[in-house]
């Protein structure tokens, strides 16, 4: 990448984590999340955000997640307006679960961990 694309990735995080937890009202987003990392396309048409939700209750969290994808365009206008760049780009929301599998692997090698030391 070149560093201007970093720092517009860096920028959008900053900016979507900020408007969709301060600015969207949004009564389904009840949820903890967080915006882990934004890559942007080199010609600006598209970006992924990678999203992680937290929460114990699977139903809350494709709610909280529906909704950050719902408000996509509000997001754009929001970002356009704030960093008056010439072409905002689309953004299209992932659910990234690698705080889960990470909380799972170490779960598992502390009970295999445990299972050696009791042999």
């Amino acid at each position: 990448m070149n560093t201007r694309t970093d720092k517009l990735n860096s920028e959008f995080k900053r900016l979507i984590a900020e408007i969709l937890t301060r600015k969207i009202k949004d009564p389904r987003i009840t949820e903890m999340f967080t915006v882990l990392n934004v890559d942007c396309d080199r010609d600006l048409s598209t970006a992924k955000v990678y999203v992680s939700i937290y929460s114990a209750n699977a139903e809350k969290a494709a709610a909280t997640f529906s909704a950050i994808k719902e408000n996509e365009p509000i997001v754009r206008r929001e970002i356009s307006r704030l960093m008056h760049i010439r072409k905002v780009p689309e953004f299209r929301f992932i659910s990234d679960n690698s705080m889960e599998n990470a909380q799972k692997i170490e779960e598992i090698l502390y009970e295999i961990n445990k299972k050696d030391r009791n042999d």
